[in-house]
């Protein structure tokens, strides 16, 4: 049985060579690896779980690359697919003097819009204990197809669904497609993580907690928000748990989502039968694991390279 299988975009991020200036000023970009679902994958490897990726990349020298650093971090890639019809996803990436970016997407189509329900593989997807999922692969016909499959298969199976909508709007004809489409799936995920952004246009209200009570009502049994600098708020069952964030020296946010999301599937992955019952001496250490792990991936550029081992989010948790 597989721990995870993660399914959606891998692309690749062009980040820029200077911070603090506009897409239109950047003077250079650095290649890497991106896409939210594939960083988790790489995240949970890093952590030796067992992960699994379903999506597909072009029959290019990116989808290459991106093929070849999954396999160099540990993650299965016999359900990685290649297509001709489309190169891979490329991101332009600029970053505020504070870590925070804008995007700019190549794709139309990209090769992850074009997985098809056909190349979801039943018995891969029902020996999944965890899937994970995000909004990018809802955004084409072909993919949101298999996305909608592979969940079925995953809860008729048993498995944790877990989505991360990682909202970009600019891929979507307007917000209230994409707010639409992720609502409609809610009923069928057991944890919810997004950012504060998304959890307050998701959940219709400008208020954080009552936005994420509204969210939790939908289905989730966890709804977890990431708060960047000011750490994470989450529900589970009515209850309230938060954690600040950590002072450290930002240098990129990309991937700290990913990161905080692979921290805390890693360490819930021990006690996913309990799930629904999970008690503060349970859900609480995860947390803190996800918080810490988030933390340290803002210190590089790009998320592979700085997605964390497991020593380095203890030490940091330890005040080494």
């Amino acid at each position: 049985m597989t721990d995870v299988i993660s399914l959606g975009e891998a692309l690749i991020d062009f980040v820029p060579t200077k911070s603090g200036v506009k897409l239109t000023d950047v003077p250079g970009f650095k290649k890497r690896f991106g896409g939210a679902p594939a960083n988790v994958a790489v995240g949970l490897a890093n952590f030796g779980v067992e992960v699994g990726f379903v999506g597909k990349v072009g029959l290019d020298s990116f989808g290459d690359f991106i093929e070849r650093e999954f396999r160099a971090h540990g993650v299965n890639v016999d359900h990685l697919l290649r297509s001709r019809r489309a190169n891979t996803t490329l991101a332009f990436v600029s970053l505020t003097s504070e870590g925070d970016r804008d995007f700019v997407f190549y794709r139309n189509p990209g090769a992850d819009e074009l997985l098809e329900v056909n190349e979801v593989e039943e018995g891969y997807i029902s020996s999944g204990r965890v899937l994970h999922f995000g909004s990018l692969s809802l955004t084409g016909k072909s993919s949101r197809e298999a996305t909608s499959r592979a969940i079925e298969l995953g809860r008729s199976s048993g498995s944790l669904i877990s989505m991360d909508p990682n909202v970009r709007f600019s891929l979507w004809p307007d917000r209230k497609s994409v707010l639409k489409e992720i609502k409609d799936l809610l009923s069928e995920v057991d944890l919810l993580k997004l950012s504060e952004e998304e959890a307050r246009l998701l959940g219709d209200d400008d208020d954080l907690k009552s936005g994420v009570t509204k969210l939790e009502k939908m289905g989730p049994d966890l709804v977890v928000v990431t708060r960047g600098g000011d750490g994470y708020y989450c529900r589970l069952h009515g209850a309230e748990y938060s954690s600040d964030g950590y002072d450290i020296d930002v240098v990129d946010t990309t991937g700290a989502g990913d990161g905080f999301m692979a921290g805390l599937l890693f360490k819930l992955l021990d006690d996913l039968r309990s799930f629904p019952e999970l008690e503060t001496d349970l859900l609480a250490p995860a947390l803190d694991f996800a918080n810490a792990t988030a933390a340290l991936t803002t210190t590089d550029y790009g998320a592979i390279s700085s997605l964390p081992r497991r020593e380095e989010v203890e030490s940091l948790l330890n005040g080494q």
